[in-house]
């Protein structure tokens, strides 16, 4: 089993910036990728920033792109979100996720975090 712990989440107002960690414990020998994901009130979960297949690449949801980035430390086994420029529509409880393989080509997660809640006024 693999252990996610998220942190680093808060209320900030619009404009301004958080960075969100998760750090991964237990078998993390057997983890391919780890990526973010995000849920507001209402609305179904959704992928945020993660590696592409290749591991080189990261992809951003396209709502992000040019204001959060991706980075990870791959001793510490922990992945980091940097949040700029935050909107009252990033609101929402956001997740780390783990993947231990691929389907289809595509790094399928099956581990997660509890989610560290990002709350954005305006």
């Amino acid at each position: 089993q693999v252990q996610l712990v998220e942190s680093g989440g808060g209320l900030v107002q619009a404009g301004g910036s958080l960075r969100l960690s998760c750090a991964a414990s237990g078998r993390t020998f057997s983890v391919l990728a780890m990526g973010w994901f995000r849920q507001a009130p209402g609305k179904e979960r959704e992928f945020v920033a993660g590696p592409q297949w290749n591991a080189v690449v990261t992809n951003y949801a396209d709502s992000v792109k040019g204001r959060f980035t991706f980075s990870r430390d791959n001793a510490k086994n922990t992945v980091y979100l940097q949040m700029n420029s935050l909107k009252p529509e990033d609101t929402a409880l956001y997740y780390c996720a783990a993947s231990g393989r691929k389907v289809g080509g595509a790094y399928k997660y099956d581990y997660w975090g509890q989610g560290t809640q990002v709350t954005v006024s305006s």
